[in-house]
């Protein structure tokens, strides 16, 4: 992708293994006892490939669990989700991937339409809100995120913050934003923009952010937008809520200098941004592949997302989110589901035509 970071986001606390690009975890460890969560496990003799575009140690806890559960090993390729997803279309039917696991709902979307994708069964699609998953069961959503502004609370106040994204491109934050387009946790918020308020209007908003950001307009990540809002190195940005949990629990909470703060009530800026996964049609193991989904939703799988240090949110009901956490009850994001959002590929159309990609 144009003006993306060497520097993978998936990888800012890697899992360190031997091997390159290639992580291989074979977690051997048999549970005494336990079976599959439908019963009907292919046990060790079964090693799954996993294409993760999700945070590393959360994907590496969840695969132990359930290893240890089924029996089941996992083979795991890391990139970026834009970088998986063109490699499973070059690969075709040929792709050596079970699984594929990303941040973003609208690559899986974009493999959907191409019809790359095995349904998911009923059962493990149950396990989560309907308009969390894809509506004709192509792909599962795992886990949801918030779109907030970052703030340096030595710069500026909650009550100076504008109520809307839009407001962002007011030429009174020029000099004061940083943004990060190649960031793909930043398309779904611009897909939400356009849906609302149409594509000029997007557009117009684009061009401002980037007049606003001026020479730090193509930040690489949001974990370095949460780092410079921070240190003071600009007055605010855009990210999702983890990076700035994600941040405290780094460096201490009594060196994050900054806060997080939401838009008004449905604002097309306000998003809840759903992480899935889905089965590739090319899978050659589509049982395994299943009960690897259905634990991803399952109350296990679902308690260990929300113990890991990634700070997302369950979406399985009855599994209580990290308690640094506001509930996501209540919270108030807009309304338009991942399948209203789409696959990105507007996104994306609209970040070029305003000089960002």
């Amino acid at each position: 992708m144009t003006g993306r970071s060497t520097s993978i986001r998936t990888r800012r606390w890697p899992v360190k293994a031997a091997g390159g690009a290639l992580l291989v975890l074979l977690v051997a460890i048999v549970a005494s006892g336990c079976g599959s969560s439908n019963g009907a496990t292919a046990g060790s003799a079964t090693t799954l490939t996993l294409y993760n575009a999700q945070h590393e140690q959360t994907t590496a806890r969840l695969i132990a669990a359930f290893t240890r559960q089924t029996g089941i090993k996992v083979r795991v390729e890391n990139d970026d989700e834009d970088v998986l997803t063109a490699q499973i279309e070059q690969e075709g039917h040929r792709s050596p991937a079970d699984v594929f696991y990303t941040e973003n709902s609208n690559w899986l979307q974009q493999l959907g339409e191409r019809g790359m994708l095995e349904k998911v069964d009923a059962a493990a699609l149950a396990n989560v809100p309907k308009q969390d998953s894809a509506g004709n069961g192509d792909w599962l959503g795992v886990s949801a995120r918030i779109s907030v502004l970052v703030y340096n609370t030595s710069k500026l106040t909650a009550s100076q913050l504008p109520k809307s994204v839009l407001g962002l491109a007011e030429p009174r934050w020029k000099g004061k934003i940083e943004i990060a387009p190649s960031e793909t946790d930043f398309w779904p918020i611009v897909s939400s923009v356009a849906r609302a308020d149409g594509h000029a209007a997007a557009l117009a908003w684009l061009k401002g952010l980037k007049a606003n950001a001026g020479e730090n307009d193509d930040v690489p990540d949001n974990e370095t937008l949460t780092s410079d809002v921070s240190q003071g190195t600009t007055d605010l940005a855009l990210i999702n809520h983890y990076y700035y949990y994600r941040l405290q629990a780094e460096v201490g909470k009594s060196s994050v200098h900054a806060k997080i703060a939401y838009f008004a009530p449905r604002d097309p800026g306000y998003v809840e941004d759903i992480s899935g996964a889905a089965i590739l049609k090319s899978s050659k193991h589509k049982p395994a592949a299943q009960e690897f989904l259905d634990f991803l939703t399952s109350k296990a799988g679902q308690t260990v997302l929300a113990h890991s240090d990634s700070f997302e949110y369950p979406i399985r009901e009855g599994v209580p989110a990290n308690g640094e956490l506001t509930p996501l009850d209540q919270l108030a994001p807009n309304s338009f589901t991942p399948a209203e959002l789409g696959t990105g590929l507007d996104a994306k159309t609209l970040l070029q035509e305003a000089g960002l990609l």
